[in-house]
């Protein structure tokens, strides 16, 4: 878990620099495009974090959830997440 801890704190802190970047791109008037360039940038990131951090959720956690014996807590939890990731 800590490996994948570190890859998730990792994408975050690109993902931080992204927005920090893109700010400074803002404040200094820089081109429209490219400043949207990089938020398309920042969704990918933000994606490829959410991949991660999901995977691992469904690698550990929600079998542990089932192995205690919470299966309707862990089935409505996923329900929940695929409702989110569709709006």
């Amino acid at each position: 878990m800590q490996s994948d801890k570190k890859q998730i704190l990792n994408r975050l802190a690109t993902i931080e620099g992204h927005l920090k970047g893109i700010r400074k791109m803002v404040e200094d008037d820089k081109y429209c495009v490219d400043i949207v360039k990089q938020s398309f940038a920042v969704e990918r990131a933000l994606k490829a974090f959410e991949s991660a951090l999901l995977e691992g959720h469904l690698a550990s956690c929600v079998p542990t959830g089932f192995k205690e014996g919470r299966d309707d807590e862990m089935i409505r939890e996923l329900g929940e997440l695929f409702q989110l990731s569709r709006k």
